[in-house]
């Protein structure tokens, strides 16, 4: 008879995994990718990386669904992630040895396809495995990733630690050591997971409930995705002497404090039976922090609203990613609706830098965290009928 918890032993060794797939792209595409583009092409290095970062999402967002389709239709979650994390380990490597433009888009687009292999299967593998009485200790569990992500960066970008080259190495090392444990060691126990719904009975309710938690995250992954890439620009608008080091801290400490809060808040979740709770909590609190920073007087206040924004989006977003295993309407189609889910990830760093572009040089950057708080209270708005259940 199956049972009605999975074990601690498997969330365990999915949580590593899942870490492992914050540590596959972290790096490479903050860290080692700029610095190898910075190499080879010069005074264009600007213009090369916005060609290969447009090129690299467009990648990731179509093999994601592809990678996910297909782990469904072999129903063989293991298989894909194996081959993903062979061909990623490979494909990392060539980076150092290729030559122009031309090549490294090639290999970096072959690169989202293999770790897109990882990441899609993986995540529709906790659909299979995890109960919805414990999807938010899963979230909590998830929360883990972003700091391992941005440890990994620090750790083989330490000084004296290795060449450009061995650098990428030790990512694909690192990235095997943390997925192989899951893959090799975790044997999930049949657990009880609810049934698919009727696609005709179900279909209108339930689109409507995805489509509410797609644009949510579509929204709030905005806000990141312009806090992530102009957080240092911003605070040196505040205090010229706030320098890299001090922002790579503070990313850090906001991560590391965001651990234990997703942890609770996803356990709280689960025995209230309020799931969706705390991820229109988050929306609201993550406005907030954003008003702090648009009316900000000084770099202290800035840091504070900052610290809350932060502190709430790790915890919106390791929730959100257990929670919207809930609300997919087709267990036997998890891992291709899923990769639809991924878009949320990769299309606002398709939209953030028009509208960056369009509000910071005249306005400056109260105008973009204003808009911000807005999407983030439409993000809100969205979940309020979800999150009374």
């Amino acid at each position: 008879m199956p049972a009605e918890r999975q074990s601690t032993r498997f969330l365990a060794l999915y949580a590593l995994a899942w870490a492992g797939g914050s540590i596959s792209y972290v790096p490479f595409l903050t860290v080692l990718l700029p610095a190898r583009v910075a190499v080879e092409a010069g005074e264009a290095a600007v213009g090369w990386l916005a060609y290969l970062s447009f090129g690299g999402a467009i990648a990731a967002s179509l093999a994601n669904i592809l990678a996910g389709w297909l782990s469904d239709v072999t129903g063989n979650r293991r298989a894909w992630i194996v081959a993903g994390l062979a061909s990623s380990g490979v494909l990392v490597t060539l980076f150092g040895r290729v030559e122009g433009i031309g090549g490294l888009l090639a290999v970096l687009l072959a690169w989202q396809v293999a770790i897109n292999m990882i990441l899609a299967p993986l995540a529709a593998w906790a659909g299979d495995c995890v109960p919805d009485a414990q999807k938010g200790a899963l979230g909590g569990l998830l929360s883990f990733a972003p700091a391992a992500g941005a440890l990994a960066g620090v750790l083989v970008t330490f000084p004296g630690l290795a060449g450009p080259e061995a650098r990428l190495a030790i990512v694909a090392g690192l990235v095997a050591a943390a997925v192989l444990p899951v893959v090799i060691f975790g044997r999930p126990r049949p657990v009880t997971i609810a049934a698919t719904p009727d696609p005709q009975a179900a279909a209108a309710p339930a689109s409507r409930v995805v489509a509410r938690m797609w644009f949510a995250r579509l929204l709030m992954q905005i806000s990141e995705a312009a806090l992530f890439a102009y957080l240092y620009l911003w605070m040196r608008s505040l205090d010229p002497s706030f320098s890299d080091a001090s922002t790579a801290r503070l990313f850090l400490a906001v991560l590391a404090v965001g651990v234990p809060v997703a942890l609770v808040v996803g356990r709280w979740s689960d025995r209230v039976g309020r799931p969706l709770a705390p991820l229109r909590a988050a929306s609201v609190l993550a406005a907030c922090g954003l008003c702090v920073m648009a009316l900000a007087p000084g770099i202290g206040v800035a840091l504070a609203g900052y610290a809350l924004f932060s502190l709430v989006m790790t915890v919106f977003l390791a929730l959100h990613s257990a929670q919207v295993l809930r609300v997919l309407p087709r267990s036997d189609r998890r891992g291709r609706d899923l990769g639809f889910f991924n878009l949320t990830n990769t299309v606002p760093s398709l939209i953030m830098p028009w509208l960056t572009l369009s509000l910071v040089p005249q306005l400056g950057f109260t105008a973009l965290f204003a808009v911000l708080a807005v999407l983030a209270l439409l993000a809100a708005w969205l979940l309020a009928p979800l999150a009374s259940g």
